[in-house]
């Protein structure tokens, strides 16, 4: 485990085999600073390693979920832990069916529960952890969190942006529901793209989210452009320690001249690019062959 995010004295851990996001969702938190997801590389139904140190102090199952058009569980758990770094602050996690009890204390890496595919989710969406810092007298709503901070430093990743017009690799696996490739450039952490001058990391669901965040060691201006593959997809609308929220512009995505949508994420080991089609079984691509991705603005 990899201490990639913190907030309020408390570090929040992704494994290193893992991956982690704080902007590829839909929800408030992710539009705030205020959350980030933690996705272990696990199966669904597989044990979560805790990404945090606390006492569990509330358990609850929230919201009942009616059918989505894939299977799911039938409702989400919350699990409220005090933390054992900042007992001032209560750590909210979603998306895992406790095994753990009201006043068990869980390290970083123990068992937490079993990982669930949530009625929250889309048919796309990973086994993860969404992760909150809070309030003792205000744990569990939407809105209301901590900002969390990336920790995972990103000087060495941003060194230089994809070659301009291309972004080619291989497929690792492809399913109905989406596919992974591994680009053929040496990268570190993330996909690089350009904010003016400076590279920075981008992290997020596009363009079907309308929004993506931009990882970054200087401060850029709002409203600077943001380009991928000298493409322009977006424009800096906040900026928080590092991180930046962009609103994202009417683009379209390209694989192998088909339509698709991106899901990107930052890494502690090396990057690769999730591909979603607009329905699921809509691409069909084989294990090991060669692609190529693209990018243009809608017209």
């Amino acid at each position: 485990m990899i201490a990639v995010a913190c907030s309020e004295g408390i570090n929040i851990y992704c494994p290193r085999a893992g991956r982690f996001s704080f902007f590829n969702s839909p929800y408030f938190p992710h539009r705030n600073y205020a959350g980030v997801d933690i996705y272990p590389n696990l199966k669904f139904g597989e044990s979560a390693p805790s990404p945090v140190s606390g006492e569990v102090v509330t358990i609850r199952e929230v919201n009942y979920f009616e059918d989505r058009g894939f299977e799911h569980s039938k409702v989400d758990y919350l699990i409220i832990l005090r933390s054992l770094e900042n007992e001032e602050r209560f750590i909210k996690i979603l998306h895992v069916k406790p095994t753990v009890n009201v006043g068990d204390k869980v390290l970083v890496g123990e068992k937490l529960g079993s990982l669930i595919r949530s009625g929250f989710f889309d048919f796309w969406t990973d086994p993860h952890m969404h992760v909150e810092v809070r309030k003792p007298n205000d744990p569990i709503r939407a809105r209301g969190g901590c900002r969390v901070k990336r920790l995972l430093s990103v000087s060495e990743a941003c060194g230089n942006a994809l070659n301009q017009g291309r972004m080619e690799g291989v497929v690792l696996e492809s399913r109905r529901e989406y596919s992974l490739i591994d680009l053929s450039c040496d990268l570190k952490y993330g996909i690089p793209v350009n904010v003016g001058e400076r590279v920075g990391l981008i992290d997020g669901g596009i363009p079907h989210y309308g929004f993506f965040g931009v990882h970054i060691n200087s401060t850029p201006k709002l409203g600077e452009e943001v380009k991928l593959l000298g493409e322009t997809i977006g424009s800096i609308k906040s900026i928080f320690n590092g991180m930046c929220l962009a609103e994202a512009h009417n683009v379209k995505f390209g694989l192998n001249g088909r339509l698709i949508r991106l899901s990107l994420y930052l890494f502690p080991s090396k990057p690769i690019v999730k591909v979603i089609p607009e329905k699921p079984g809509e691409i069909s691509l084989e294990k090991n062959t060669w692609v190529k991705l693209s990018v243009r603005r809608n017209v």
